[in-house]
């Protein structure tokens, strides 16, 4: 797959996206510890501006995170961990379908909201290649948030503005991954959720980082967080209330044959 060959949805909202998306549980990092050793090496394949990444380097020796979007990665969390002295994570510019470590060089593939925009058969096949006899194979996703108490008609009124601007991939997302063919064999995983306590302003810029909303914003030239400002802000309250934001959230877990 070349630069310029992946499907790049994010790299022109990088910033809104490093900023505005939400913090996995630590409940989440605690289901996959429970299967994989604290001295792993971790691959991390579209690992964005590091959301995920800060909560598997909390846990496990080594992570290897990788993008193809150079954009995502300046944001990256990293960053800021190897100026406090914090050396765990190393950052690759690559395709989730290629990475250049070794054959069985890890115990543990960690991906978060990401597969749906990955060649999956050139994927599962570099999983293959580089997962250690015995590893795991962590895939999750977060859907549709659940609307604060009262904010039903105000969100439904913003979804309806962006929802033809969801693409194929999206709609499997949301869906948590319905019909795909995986590797090894699974792993109970128990079900989770992510929850946030955010401010207006915290909410509407995550609204603002959807890819829905950034291809309704090219296609329209309207914006439409800003048009539905108005009535989400009214629901929401005083923009200084905090707010619990809830979704629910999907993990895939497989292990490698020993």
């Amino acid at each position: 797959m070349s630069q310029n060959a992946f499907k790049d949805h994010f790299s022109a909202i990088a910033g809104a996206y490093a900023a505005a998306r939400p913090e996995y549980p630590d409940a989440l990092f605690d289901v996959i510890a429970a299967h994989v050793p604290a001295d792993a090496t971790v691959w991390e394949p579209g690992c964005g501006s590091g959301q995920a990444t800060r909560g598997l380097a909390a846990r496990f020796a080594r992570v290897h995170a990788s993008d193809p979007s150079v954009k995502q990665l300046e944001q990256h969390w990293a960053h800021e961990a190897s100026l406090r002295g914090e050396g765990r994570v190393n950052l690759s510019v690559a395709p989730g379908e290629r990475t250049d470590l070794a054959d069985a060089s890890v115990q543990l593939i960690a991906v978060a909201q990401a597969l749906h925009w990955f060649d999956r058969e050139r994927f599962f096949a570099e999983c293959e290649r580089v997962l250690a006899p015995g590893g795991v194979l962590a895939v999750w996703a977060y859907g549709d948030f659940l609307p604060p108490s009262g904010m039903e008609v105000a969100v439904a009124d913003f979804r309806a503005r962006i929802d033809e601007f969801w693409q194929r991939e999206n709609h499997e997302i949301r869906a948590g991954y319905p019909g795909y063919q995986w590797p090894f064999e699974a792993v109970p995983a128990p079900p989770l959720w992510l929850t946030a306590q955010w401010g207006l302003g915290r909410f509407l810029g995550y609204l603002n980082s959807l890819s829905a909303t950034d291809r309704c914003r090219a296609a329209t030239g309207d914006d439409p967080v800003a048009l539905n400002r108005p009535a989400l802000s009214q629901a929401w309250g005083m923009a200084e209330d905090m707010r619990t934001i809830e979704w629910p959230l999907m993990l895939h877990l497989r292990r490698k044959a020993g």
